[in-house]
């Protein structure tokens, strides 16, 4: 199994749509299995997930031959079960902007751009899936199909350079750490 995982506006549902059907995999979007299985809580705007009820059902449920999508992805499967993990990183100005347009209420898209910049899903998926199994790409003002490409051929061939992302140095160099985390 493959996953694909990244914060909100990555561009996380749009490169696994075409890469599953690209490479003849069952695509399985994590979103929609969670609230598919009952595993999701309104709690105000927010749809919570229980995520260790989802792994567990998830991990019985989930084919080989699948490319889960979805943040949540890495803490849900067992590591043993899968094969490639890709993270896609965007830079938080650009990402700034996309949750503008999404509408995200600030509390939301600060604590969205401060796991960006900090790269907490790319650590997290390392710490749960293993650094020889992560990859991450910039997503950043590439087209879908660059970004399609390189993945494609990681799952295919098992091989791609992975982006060196570091948007706390950048972020911090335009100083504007205060910007991104006010408290």
């Amino acid at each position: 199994m493959k996953i694909i995982t990244g914060n909100p506006g990555t561009g996380k549902h749009t490169v696994a749509r075409i890469l599953a059907r690209n490479i003849g995999l069952e695509l399985i979007d994590v979103n929609e299995m969670s609230m598919h299985e009952g595993m999701t809580e309104r709690n105000g705007r927010v749809l919570e997930v229980d995520v260790r009820k989802l792994k567990r059902v998830l991990d019985k449920k989930i084919p080989k031959n699948a490319l889960l999508v979805g943040h949540l992805a890495p803490y849900i499967i067992s590591k043993s079960k899968i094969e490639i993990a890709v993270v896609l990183r965007r830079n938080p100005y650009n990402l700034e902007d996309v949750y503008k347009k999404r509408r995200y209420d600030k509390k939301k898209m600060l604590e969205n751009l401060g796991s960006e910049i900090i790269g907490i899903t790319y650590y997290d998926t390392i710490k749960n899936i293993g650094r020889k199994k992560t990859f991450q790409f910039d997503t950043t003002n590439k087209s879908v199909s660059s970004i399609v490409k390189k993945i494609e051929s990681l799952f295919v061939k098992g091989k791609a350079k992975e982006d060196n992302v570091d948007w706390l140095k950048m972020v911090s160099e335009k100083k504007d750490l205060k910007r991104f985390f006010p408290y």
